[in-house]
């Protein structure tokens, strides 16, 4: 129902550009196509980007860190919130944000762990990496700064958690890609559904794997394509004839039953990706850091 309401609002059936459209929630829904085809699929991706089993995880509301930067010099973050108020916690965005920041700046290898050693080199004694009760953890903002009342942070737990999901919704991209036989380079458009989507950075989003290594003008976010599907599909006839005939002309793709899926998924399992050519923006980045740190690229 998600996705027929999300096709009909956002007219992929009647684009003729070959478009990906994405609905992020705790499945991860897509669909591949244009006005000729359409072919669909969902990933359980798990509640993490919406803030559940995430240590300091929350909806985005206002009071949730939506983005976050990360000085490459002194480690130190710097955060907005959503609703210009105190921090209480992270929402997707700022996960995504923040795992991005993380492995640019060295504070996270690509596999996810923490660099300690680096980490309390750089920062010395204000070093923001502890070990907590779920392992070592980075803390974004300490009880006190910007009127926080605790402490809130991301632990290797929660950033195992969002590689997993990130990794699972990449993987199924992929596999629907490659099953029709086109490549990444083909797709013209690429439309992002629901409240999650509406907070995205898109470069982050790159850079750490979610999203496919694309130029940035091609993502559009529609807010949230399934209650505006559903809202047409309540006031019009037409629109519910359309959601009728979106439903018939979807082909479903079964994850489970495609043998590559479970390799694009573990090949997805790392920042951003086990092959850094899948993404040519963030392998360009890494070797920049390599020449401007004096290394061989």
């Amino acid at each position: 129902g998600d996705i027929t309401a999300g096709v009909l609002a956002s007219c992929v059936f009647r684009s003729d550009k070959l478009t990906l459209f994405l609905d992020v929630g705790t499945n991860g829904e897509i669909v591949l196509g244009n006005s000729e085809w359409m072919m669909t699929c969902a990933c359980s991706a798990g509640p993490a980007f919406e803030g559940a089993g995430v240590a300091s995880g929350m909806r985005a509301t206002d009071g949730a860190i939506e983005e976050i930067r990360i000085s490459s010099k002194t480690l130190e973050p710097s955060v907005q919130v959503i609703g210009n108020v105190a921090p209480q916690g992270i929402c997707g965005s700022g996960m995504i944000s923040a795992l991005s920041e993380m492995m640019l700046t060295g504070v996270i290898d690509r596999s996810g762990r923490m660099n300690v050693d680096h980490v309390n080199e750089v920062m010395g004694s204000r070093s923001r990496v502890r070990m907590g009760d779920h392992g070592a953890e980075y803390i974004v903002v300490r009880a006190g700064e910007s009127g926080a009342g605790q402490d809130i942070v991301l632990t290797e737990v929660d950033i195992n958690n969002l590689i997993r999901t990130k990794a699972a919704i990449y993987a199924g991209i992929a596999v629907m890609v490659h099953s029709v036989g086109v490549s990444f380079s083909d797709i013209q458009e690429v439309l992002i559904g629901g409240a999650f989507g509406q907070h995205i950075n898109v470069e982050q989003a790159i850079h750490i794997g979610l999203l496919p290594d694309l130029p940035w003008e091609r993502f559009k976010f529609l807010g949230n394509t399934s209650a505006w599907g559903a809202y047409n599909a309540l006031i019009s006839k037409y629109a519910r004839k359309e959601a009728d005939e979106i439903a018939k002309k979807l082909t479903y793709l079964e994850l489970i039953a495609d043998t590559t899926f479970m390799t694009e998924l573990t090949a997805a399992l790392f920042l951003p990706h086990t092959d850094l050519n899948t993404f040519p923006s963030v392998k360009a980045l890494f070797e920049k850091d390599k020449v401007t740190s004096g290394e061989t690229p």
